[in-house]
């Protein structure tokens, strides 16, 4: 009698891509203070060979805008958009950390995406808390 594999979410996702044949995901972390150099990471993974698809933070709270102008609502949106960025951390192949500063909110999502096994690069290694 054979016994039946269990196959997690986790791996159902990883062979539905490599069946979709999609290029690697690469996820863009850090703090929003390196807007300029995430769009110059988004641009150089989406522009290597082989090309990547990118990404990162769609939000920078640090930014006035009339979606967060409410301290109450903007401390809801916060918990929502990290929630959001791990699951761009878990939909991505690999992380690729921007900056030369690693915040709490960074740290964690480095600490999330490697206990899920995924590769972790950074800008600047030498901010890299587990180095």
């Amino acid at each position: 009698m054979s016994s039946t594999q269990l196959i997690t979410p986790e791996g159902q996702l990883a062979e539905a891509k490599r069946q979709l044949s999609l290029p690697r995901i690469v996820v863009i972390c850090g703090s929003t203070r390196f807007t300029a150099e995430m769009a110059e990471a988004e641009l150089r993974e989406t522009s290597a060979r082989p090309a990547k698809i990118v990404v990162k933070p769609g939000c920078d709270l640090k930014s006035q805008h009339e979606l967060w102008s409410d301290p109450v609502e903007a401390e809801a949106l916060k918990i929502r958009l990290d929630e959001l960025h791990r699951s761009k951390i878990l939909l991505a192949d690999e992380v690729l950390v921007v900056g030369d500063y690693i915040g709490d909110s960074t740290r964690a999502e480095i600490a999330y995406a490697r206990s899920l096994g995924r590769p972790v690069r950074f800008t600047h290694p030498e901010v890299d808390p587990d180095a």
